[in-house]
């Protein structure tokens, strides 16, 4: 009886204290991209194609993903706007965000876009990109906006 009692207990802790990685998204960009921290608002501002440019001069380049929940949840979050609205912000700026299909696909555009940036589920971070702290800090960490 008591070795069933701490089975479940083990269980319990993995099942509810383990962290839960669905749609805890990661904001990438460019390993040339030297840019390494953002705040929230700095960061609305890019995926609103209110900033253009990088400051070494490189023109911003958004890769989105054509369906991603996570994504989704995250920039509406982020950038205050509704699934209408953004899809009006991605007509109007063709020439600077390019839709991918996967986060495969996000990486690969990123890893080979001077000046792109994109987010992608945390699990598919590899070492192709850099991860971008957002307010000073990582992704899992408490405080992390796009979460």
């Amino acid at each position: 009886m008591r070795f069933h009692r701490i089975i479940a207990l083990v269980v319990f802790l993995v099942s509810f204290l383990t962290p839960c990685f669905a749609h805890h998204m990661a904001v990438v960009v460019n390993k040339e991209n030297k840019v390494d921290n953002v705040t929230a608002v700095h960061l609305g501002k890019l995926f609103r194609s209110e900033i253009k440019k990088w400051p070494d001069g490189k023109a911003v380049v958004l890769v989105l993903h054509k369906k991603s929940e996570g994504e989704t949840e995250t920039l509406e979050r982020l950038i205050k706007m509704s699934p209408a609205e953004l899809k009006a912000l991605i007509a109007t700026h063709k020439d600077s965000i390019v839709i991918a299909a996967s986060d495969a696909d996000v990486l690969k555009i990123v890893q080979s876009t001077p000046g792109a940036v994109g987010l992608v589920e945390i699990h598919s971070v590899d070492n192709t990109i850099n991860v971008v702290r957002v307010g000073g800090k990582l992704p899992m960490e408490s405080g992390y906006l796009p979460h």
